[in-house]
């Protein structure tokens, strides 16, 4: 007999890029009492990172909780950025249902059809939040129909599509169930959000009479105690200080012990003796862990289903630098130091392989885009390192004979009179327009599907089929939306993702 915990709730918040879900977790922490009156908090307070605030994106998954009416919600911020889906995949393995933001104005891009195809298939329930709803061109009952159009594109049944709705202000901290143009939003809170969410996202189950099952979702590491392990605890109880069962992802199974224990509270992680099913915690006293491994009770250890992500679509070279003034400005040069790296990536991004090449001083990095990869090699390089980077390539793959390559939707906003010269130019790319809606304003949205990969690479996927066609869906590999500029749609899609990789790779030096 299952039992549920009434006093958690965990639940991710996925979007496309730049609708605000970073800006809403800041506002629900604000409410919550998490930081004292007058305290200086960043905005985006989870974008840690050094190139997520440069960006103003969100690169890597995180974990924040907070107490609203006697209940801890345990809430994890993912990326809205189609390149990082594999963060997004692994932060679903987290949570009982999912938040879905959607912009009152641009409505479900790209992205949102990924992340919402990922919670679909998860059986997770969901609320939407239709965001930005205080903006002078907001859309609301046209962006709620598209969501709709959404959920029935991707088969979903008739109980995923029965979801409720809030209209959210996130900049100003407020949350509504009611919206009416002349007054978006009359309440002053987020209150009538997280008594939604109170009331629809189900409280974890566990069976009382299971064993310790605890999946690691994440890594993080502390001067202190060294790698953390970060968990979702299914089922039994983990203490600080007990043997448990390490099962391997290669299947074996080692005896270890939970030297630390932690769990989250707002931004910071305290001390505990003692967490219970449905809780997510950090763990020390493993150094070797990864993620997608179990934790469980050493007496009868039961591992989980590692967690599986969407293959890569794009890969570079990366090696030595051989360039004539080598060793000018990073200090960390040699072919070890360079592979040591790569596989310390490898640990902690379920997303990215690295495959040896001919040379023994220079490997394949393979991921989910150029945005990724360029984040990577930008890491590096503020590290220390010094290296070569090859040309993104497309990663083929072979199905039944034949040669398969990956594609990607790519959703354009074009005012009317260009739409002649956008269909044209993307007719050349050999791809296949879905369909054309017209938002208004003397502007219409583009929906098409082109093939993934660079225009320098010539006539190739006119000798490579889509990959696609398994098990009667197409394999998007990218999702991309652009707006197009009047004085530049001839010539020149703005691509945002593609801009984004660029400036990571070309930042300042240090």
């Amino acid at each position: 007999m299952l039992l549920s915990r009434d006093d958690i709730r965990n639940v991710a918040i996925i979007a496309h890029v730049d609708h605000g879900k970073t800006t809403l977790i800041d506002a629900m922490l604000w409410q919550s009492g998490a930081f004292r009156a007058g305290q200086e908090v960043a905005t985006r307070v989870l974008d840690s990172m050094d190139l997520e605030r440069e960006k103003g994106i969100t690169i890597l998954a995180k974990n924040t909780s907070l107490r609203y009416r006697g209940v801890k919600l345990n809430i994890v911020d993912t990326p809205g950025h189609a390149d990082f889906g594999g963060e997004v995949e692994r932060g679903l393995t987290m949570v009982d249902g999912v938040l879905l933001l959607v912009d009152a104005s641009e409505g479900p891009l790209p992205q949102t059809r990924f992340v919402l195809r990922k919670a679909l298939d998860a059986r997770l329930p969901l609320i939407l939040v239709v965001n930005k709803v205080d903006r002078p061109d907001a859309r609301v009952a046209e962006v709620i129909d598209e969501v709709y159009e959404l959920f029935l594109d991707l088969d979903a049944d008739e109980s995923q599509i029965e979801f409720p709705i809030v209209y959210c202000n996130a900049k100003a901290g407020r949350a509504s169930l009611r919206y009416e143009q002349a007054e978006p939003i009359a309440e002053r809170d987020l209150s009538a959000l997280l008594d939604l969410l109170l009331e629809h996202i189900p409280a974890p189950t566990y069976d009382p009479a299971h064993p310790l099952q605890a999946l690691v979702t994440n890594l993080d590491a502390s001067p202190y105690v060294g790698r953390l392990a970060i968990c979702r605890v299914r089922h039994g109880h983990i203490r600080r200080g007990q043997p448990i069962a390490w099962c391997r992802a290669d299947g074996s199974i080692a005896r270890a012990q939970a030297a630390e224990l932690y769990v989250t509270e707002a931004l910071e992680r305290v001390e505990a003796a003692e967490a219970g099913p449905g809780e997510i915690v950090a763990m020390a006293g493993i150094a070797e862990v990864t993620i997608g491994e179990t934790l469980a009770d050493p007496e009868d250890p039961r591992p989980l289903e590692v967690i599986t992500v969407d293959e890569p679509a794009m890969s570079v070279t990366i090696g030595v630098n051989t360039a004539p003034l080598a060793g000018r400005e990073g200090k960390k040069l040699t072919a070890r130091q360079i592979h040591s790296r790569l596989a310390a990536e490898l640990v902690g991004n379920v997303s990215l392989r690295v495959r040896d090449t001919e040379r023994p001083d220079t490997w394949e990095v393979q991921g989910r885009g150029e945005l990724q990869l360029a984040v990577l090699v930008e890491m590096m390089r503020r590290e220390g390192f010094e290296l070569t980077v090859g040309q993104p390539r497309v990663l083929e793959r072979e199905i039944e004979g034949e040669r398969h390559e990956p594609v990607e939707r790519l959703s354009i906003d074009v005012p009317d009179d260009y739409v002649g010269a956008v269909t044209q130019m993307l007719a050349a790319r050999k791809g296949r327009m879905e369909h054309m809606t017209n938002h208004g304003s003397g502007w219409d949205r583009i929906s098409h599907r082109v093939p993934h990969r660079d225009a320098r690479h010539g006539d190739h996927a006119s000798r490579v089929r889509p990959l696609g066609a398994v098990g009667g869906r197409a394999v998007d590999a990218q999702h991309r939306h652009a707006r197009v500029r009047p004085p530049r749609c001839h010539g020149d899609v703005l691509v945002d993702d593609a801009a984004g990789a660029g400036d990571a790779v070309r930042g300042p030096r240090r």
